[in-house]
């Protein structure tokens, strides 16, 4: 039997995808059939595998995405809920801007809002000059990486908020969409990153006390 050495254990892949399956079928138990675990495992991992540059990778960052991507489904089914603004951000490669404003949501909102960021064409890794400038900031974007857009988390989000990926975010009635004229981090230095950092930020800070009036930003 062949073995794939990207998968723990020496495992093949479609058995360390299926052991994955188990555990987050078993975490849906009553929301989702086995079925549509399997999908969402598999076609998760093939959507990643196509970007991502380390394939050791492969199996944690295919667990993280699977499971976004079905409690993303859930909330939109309205099997679960946070009680908490959905924010999603999209860009065109999900390394940067997209990147950059998720986690300062997440920094001043403190689970005030819930975040997502995902990328009409993702690249394998997060710019290096943007994990940089978020990192002067308290912001440690070490364990993210680029995710392609599904449409599960457009459904789950309140807001979607564009950064240059033109049409390719669907639509879906009753929610907020806005677009974000934001310069693209790919290729600047870290001091030109600084000042597209401090735009976002200014966006962010106003995004927030508009979602959650009573938040107190520092």
């Amino acid at each position: 039997m062949t073995t794939d050495k990207s998968l723990p254990g020496l495992l093949t892949p479609e058995a360390a995808l299926h052991r994955l399956a188990d555990d987050l079928a078993a975490r849906f138990t009553g929301v989702f059939a086995r079925e549509t675990v399997d999908r969402y495992v598999f076609e998760s991992y093939t959507a990643l595998r196509r970007t991502a540059k380390v394939t050791t990778h492969l199996p944690a960052l295919t667990s993280r995405f699977a499971t976004e991507r079905l409690t993303a489904l859930a909330q939109a089914k309205g099997a679960i809920t946070t009680g908490v603004p959905e924010v999603l951000f999209v860009c065109v490669h999900n390394a940067g801007r997209s990147q950059m404003a998720a986690g300062l949501l997440n920094a001043h909102a403190a689970g005030r809002v819930h975040v997502r960021s995902a990328g009409s064409l993702p690249t394998a890794q997060i710019d290096d000059a943007v994990t940089e400038a978020m990192a002067e900031v308290g912001v440690d974007l070490g364990a993210e990486f680029p995710k392609p857009l599904t449409d599960d988390v457009v459904q789950a989000a309140d807001v979607v908020i564009t950064m240059g990926c033109g049409d390719a975010c669907p639509v879906y009635p009753g929610k907020r969409y806005l677009d974000w004229a934001v310069r693209d981090p790919a290729g600047l230095s870290v001091g030109e990153v600084r000042a597209i950092r401090a735009d976002i930020d200014t966006r962010v800070r106003a995004l927030l006390a508009d979602l959650v009036p009573s938040a107190t930003l520092s």
